[in-house]
């Protein structure tokens, strides 16, 4: 039975995490109100389907013109209810527009088969599944958003967006600018709201053929029980806790960029969390973690000076502190300690492999520093987590480097980078970290269903 929203739940109020000031008070839409936007998202996506494909496309690619023509509004949004860096933002707001170019040239190649078949012939067809739901989380609120509901609707699927409670602002305006574009209306629509009331209404509503879910391996466990009641479609970008393998032939200063762990403050899925470095050099690669945190600078975004904001909430703050008692051994940073929601950069050195800050997404400006013998010892530290979805490996051998690319359990690896994630590539993790792929050539078809049909031709 879905939960009603009392009257403290009937709105959201949007914080600005690095000076926790009220920046906007959002209406949450309840159950009811996600009844009335799924019946108006099916009969748009009727019509929305039957639109030919080179129109659809270029209504996307008009889309993607208007987010560039409001690329500073955006960005501004983004600094604000989510406390991001400008430049951090407007990159964001620029992969909005790029995914939806992308996509745009998928919505003219997403064609079927002919298959070779004795007694006639076999084509296949690339259907949408008509109405897909997309949660998207708060860390990168733009994006993230735009890996859902861009492929979706260049397959022809109406979308209803469920941004995070925190970060409401930015989803709202993309759908304003989605109609100004002249996408039609209901094809895509914003429902901001708590995810106990809104998110499970949209989960749980028969009409949405498929979900798109980006969070935490708790939240998105939870989804797959309810959408395994009705056999849903789902799409899960999980949790993750990425290794980055430094073996003692690397570039050092490279690989122990603390960036790697504390961009947009540590709250990144792909944030390489445990740093792992062979014993010959972890003492050089401890003290250049020292000396770089030393230098990092933590405060307001929009100070130019400014390298690393606040986190998101002081729940979220609540809960890295959890993890990384004030005594823990480690190196650290400095932090503001005025309003926002502020935690030093921070890289823990007394911890053991299966110690909670060592297996756990702590989500923060957090990373654990440990040694390892060989290679087969740093095989066995990557693979030693719940966990699969990114990771980075530090060595001039080629060899190596595929050898132990090829053995860490993870979906999406980098060599000599602390980068891996591309919208013209795929996107997903192992194990515990999802179910499925995003971004990449094959997108689109993960919004539709295979149709497939025999002509016979025999008399």
């Amino acid at each position: 039975m879905l939960e009603e929203p009392n009257p403290e739940e009937a709105n959201l109020d949007v914080l600005n995490p690095a000076t926790e000031e009220v920046i906007a008070t959002v209406p949450a839409a309840d159950a009811d109100d996600v009844r009335r936007a799924v019946e108006r998202a099916v009969s748009a996506q009727r019509a929305w389907a039957a639109v030919a494909p080179a129109d659809r496309a270029r209504l996307l690619r008009r889309f993607a013109d208007t987010v560039d023509g409001h690329t500073e509004e955006l960005a501004d949004l983004e600094v604000r209810e989510a406390g991001h860096l400008p430049g951090n933002a407007r990159w964001e707001a620029g992969n909005v527009r790029d995914l939806l170019l992308y996509a745009a040239g998928g919505a003219e190649r997403l064609t079927g088969q002919q298959i070779p078949v004795p007694g006639g012939w076999n084509v296949t067809f690339r259907e949408p599944l008509g109405v897909v739901g997309v949660i998207a989380p708060w860390n990168f609120p733009m994006p993230i958003a735009a890996w859902g509901f861009a492929p979706a609707l260049a397959a022809g699927n109406a979308v209803l967006l469920k941004p995070a409670e925190t970060t409401p602002l930015t989803a709202l305006r993309l759908a304003e600018l989605a109609l100004e574009a002249g996408l039609p209306e209901g094809v895509l629509q914003v429902l901001p709201g708590h995810g106990h009331i809104t998110g499970r209404a949209l989960v749980d509503h028969p009409d949405v053929a498929k979900i798109v879910f980006t969070g935490s391996t708790r939240t998105g466990r939870e989804i797959m029980e309810r959408c395994a009641a009705q056999v849903k479609r789902l799409t899960l970008e999980l949790g993750g806790k990425s290794p980055n393998i430094v073996f003692a032939d690397a570039d050092l200063k490279a690989a122990a960029d603390p960036f790697s762990f504390l961009d947009n403050s540590g709250q990144d899925c792909c944030a390489r969390t445990r740093v792992l470095v062979q014993e010959s050099v972890y003492d050089e690669v401890a003290a250049l973690l020292t000396e770089a945190l030393g230098k990092v600078v933590v405060g307001d975004p929009r100070d130019e000076k400014t390298q690393m904001g606040p986190l998101i909430s002081r729940r979220q703050l609540e809960n890295v502190t959890k993890l990384v008692p004030a005594d823990a051994p480690g190196i650290r940073g400095t932090a503001p300690t005025g309003p926002g929601f502020w935690f030093p950069p921070t890289v823990l050195t007394g911890e053991r492999p299966d110690s909670p800050a060592a297996v756990e997404e702590i989500f923060g400006p957090v990373a654990v520093l440990l040694p390892f013998t060989d290679e087969q010892d740093a095989i066995r530290l990557a693979n030693a987590s719940p966990y699969g979805l990114s990771g980075s490996i530090w060595t001039r051998d080629v060899g190596r480097a595929l050898r132990v690319s090829e053995a860490v359990q993870a979906g999406n690896l980098s060599v000599n980078s602390h980068s891996s994630v591309r919208y013209w590539t795929p996107f997903g993790g192992y194990k515990q970290s999802g179910l499925g792929r995003e971004l990449g050539p094959d997108a689109l078809a993960a919004f539709t269903e295979t149709k497939n049909v025999f002509i016979s031709t025999e008399a």
